[in-house]
C-alpha cells in the first residue's frame, strides 16, 4: 500500500517544494539485512538434537484432555496421571513437514494483505498491556475508549500493516470483552484483526465476526487466514487449556496460530543463553505439532520470545545483550526448522525515556539482524508488557519508518553515480543549486514527523519542546484526523445483531 494510495504518512515539505511524496510501502517490506548467526550450524543442530530430547526423554506437561488425545493418536506416549506427553522425533519431522514456509495473512480491503514467510517483514505494537500511560493522564488502568482511540491512531500508519491488543479494556467484562473488541477492529480498520486465543466459546465468537466484516462462509474462511493469534507456553514445559485450545481452534479453521514460549533465563529456563533456547524450542516444537495433528497444513509460525531477568529483582530486561543473542539464535533455529518466524524487541524501562527508546531500538536491530518475519512489541510497550505508552507509541514508529527506508533498495545509475552533478559545481563551491538537486531535493531524503532537525536557536524559541512532548501532540492531532474506512451498513448491521445476540446469552468465559 503506497502512500500515493493513502496519504497516511505525515511528511514536513519545504514551501517552495514541489507537491511530491516520496512513495515508499511500509506496508509490505523485505528484510534486505544478512542475517547474523550466533552459533555455528553443528551448534544449532546440536540445540535442535536436544531440544529433540527433552520432548521424547523428558515431555511435556498438556493440561488438556482433546490435546493429550492427538498427541496420542499420532503414537506419542501419554500419562493420563501427571498429563505428561512423550513426543517422538519422527512426529515432529512430519509436523515441520506439513506445516507452510509461506502463507499470505488476509485484510479486508485490496494492498491490506500481509506475506509471510521468506525474506517477508513487518511491525506489530506492543500488545497486552493491562495499563496505559500519557502525559496528559499518567499511568492507569486500560479502558475501551484506549483501545479504539489506538485502532484510530494507528489505522493511519502504514508500517504498522496489523492490528493488535495494545491495551486491556477493563472497563468491559471479561466474558464478552472479545466481542466489543473485536467489533471495534473490523469497523473502525480494514487492517487484519487480532483475536486472543482464550477459550473455544471466545475464539468461534470473534471467527464468526471476521466472516461477517469479510463476508465469508465457513469452507471459505478455512481457506483463507485472516487473523493471527499468539500462544505463550507455561514455560518450564507446559501448555495450559487455553493456550492447547487455541492451537487446536486456530490450525482447525486455518488462522495463523504463533507458538511463542516465553523463555526468561535464569527464571522460566536455563541461565546459559543454549539452555534457555533449547527449552524454548522444545515448547514451539511441541505446539506446531499440535497445530500439525489438528489440521496438516495449517499456516503456523515459529515464535521465540527469549531474554533475560535482573537477578536481584528477578524482573525481566530486553534490549539487553543477552536478549540480542537469543534471538538471533531464535533466527538461526527458525530456518534450520524452515519455518517462518516471530521475534519481539521490548523495554523494561517504567517511562517513554531514553532507556525506553534504546532498549526498543537494541532489541529491534537484534531482531531484524535474526531475520524474523513479523517483529512485535515494536511500539509503545513498556515494563516489560504492563503498560503501553501514547507517546512512546508514535516515537517508535519513527524509528520504524527509518528502519523500513532502510530496507528499500539503492538506486546505482548514470544519474545517481553523479558524475554530471559533480562537473557542474566548481571546486570549493556547493550542491544545493545543481540540477540534480533541484529536480530531487523534495522527496530525495526521509522527513521526519516527530524528530527535530532544527538548530538550537530555532528549537529554543518554539518552546525547546522534546520529542516526547511533540509525540503527545502528533497522536491527539492523528486521533483528531482520523477518517474510518468505507463500511457497508448491511455488514455493520449483522455485526451488531451478532454481537447483540451473543451479549444477551451471556457471552463466553475464559478458559480456565
Amino acid at each position: 500500500m503506497t502512500e500515493t494510495e493513502h496519504s497516511t504518512r505525515p511528511h514536513r515539505r519545504r514551501r517552495d517544494a514541489p507537491a511530491a511524496v516520496r512513495a515508499i510501502d511500509y506496508a509490505h517490506l523485505a528484510n534486505r539485512l544478512p542475517r547474523a548467526e550466533v552459533f555455528s550450524a553443528d551448534r544449532i543442530a546440536a540445540i535442535h538434537e536436544t531440544a529433540l530430547r527433552v520432548l521424547e526423554e523428558l515431555g511435556i506437561r498438556v493440561l488438556l484432555p482433546e490435546a493429550r488425545d492427538l498427541y496420542r493418536a499420532a503414537g506419542a506416549p501419554v500419562d493420563e496421571d501427571s498429563q505428561m506427553v512423550r513426543i517422538g522425533r519422527d512426529i515432529v519431522a512430519e509436523a515441520l513437514r506439513t506445516v507452510p514456509a509461506r502463507f499470505t495473512l488476509h485484510g479486508g480491503a485490496p494492498g491490506r494483505d500481509i506475506e509471510i514467510g521468506g525474506d517477508a517483514l513487518f511491525f506489530t505494537a506492543g500488545a497486552g498491556c493491562p495499563n496505559i500511560t500519557d502525559l496528559d493522564r499518567g499511568r492507569r488502568p486500560g479502558t475501551m475508549a484506549d483501545f479504539t482511540d489506538f485502532i484510530k491512531v494507528q489505522h493511519g500508519f502504514d508500517i504498522l500493516p496489523k492490528l493488535t491488543a495494545w491495551v486491556e479494556p477493563q472497563d468491559v467484562p471479561i466474558a464478552v470483552r472479545h466481542l466489543e473488541t473485536t467489533r471495534a477492529q473490523l469497523l473502525l480498520s480494514d487492517k487484519v484483526p487480532f483475536v486472543f486465543a482464550r477459550g473455544q466459546g471466545q475464539v468461534e465468537d470473534c471467527f464468526a465476526m471476521i466472516r461477517i466484516a469479510r463476508g465469508l462462509d465457513e469452507a471459505s474462511f478455512r481457506d483463507r487466514p485472516s487473523t493471527l493469534t499468539i500462544i505463550n507456553t507455561n514455560s518450564p514445559r507446559q501448555i495450559d487449556k487455553p493456550m492447547a485450545r487455541g492451537i487446536i481452534d486456530f490450525a482447525l479453521w486455518g488462522q495463523v496460530c504463533v507458538v511463542s514460549p516465553f523463555c526468561l533465563a535464569g527464571a522460566m529456563a536455563p541461565i546459559t543463553i543454549a539452555g534457555a533456547l533449547t527449552l524454548s524450542h522444545a515448547e514451539c516444537l511441541a505446539g506446531i505439532v499440535l497445530g500439525q495433528l489438528a489440521r496438516p497444513g495449517a499456516p503456523m509460525m515459529y515464535g521465540a520470545f527469549s531474554s533475560n531477568v535482573d537477578m536481584r529483582s528477578g524482573a525481566p530486561a530486553f534490549g539487553t545483550p543477552e536478549h540480542i543473542k537469543t534471538n538471533i539464535a531464535a533466527g538461526q533455529l527458525a530456518r534450520h526448522v524452515g519455518m517462518p518466524w516471530r521475534v519481539s524487541t521490548g523495554s523494561a524501562s517504567n517511562a517513554p525515556d531514553v532507556q525506553g527508546a534504546q532498549e526498543t531500538l537494541l532489541g529491534l536491530w537484534g531482531a531484524l539482524l535474526a531475520g524474523g518475519n513479523m517483529v512485535t512489541h515494536a511500539a509503545g510497550w513498556l515494563e516489560g508488557g504492563l503498560t503501553i505508552s501514547q507517546e512512546k507509541f508514535i516515537t517508535d514508529i519513527e524509528a520504524l519508518q527509518v528502519v523500513a527506508e532502510v530496507m528499500q533498495p539503492v538506486a546505482c545509475g548514470p544519474d545517481e553515480l553523479g558524475f554530471k552533478a559533480i562537473a557542474e559545481v566548481q571546486p570549493g563551491g556547493h550542491f544545493f543549486a545543481a540540477r540534480q538537486t533541484m529536480e530531487r531535493y523534495a522527496t530525495a531524503f526521509y522527513e521526519p514527523f516527530v524528530w527535530d532537525w532544527s538548530n538550537f536557536g530555532q528549537w529554543a524559541e518554539a518552546g525547546s519542546r522534546t520529542a516526547t512532548e511533540r509525540a503527545r501532540d502528533i497522536w491527539h492531532q492523528r486521533l483528531a484526523a482520523y477518517a474510518p474506512p468505507p463500511v457497508d451498513p448491511g455488514m455493520r448491521e449483522n455485526l451488531d445483531d451478532f454481537e447483540a445476540r451473543r451479549r444477551s446469552e451471556g457471552g463466553a468465559p475464559p478458559l480456565d
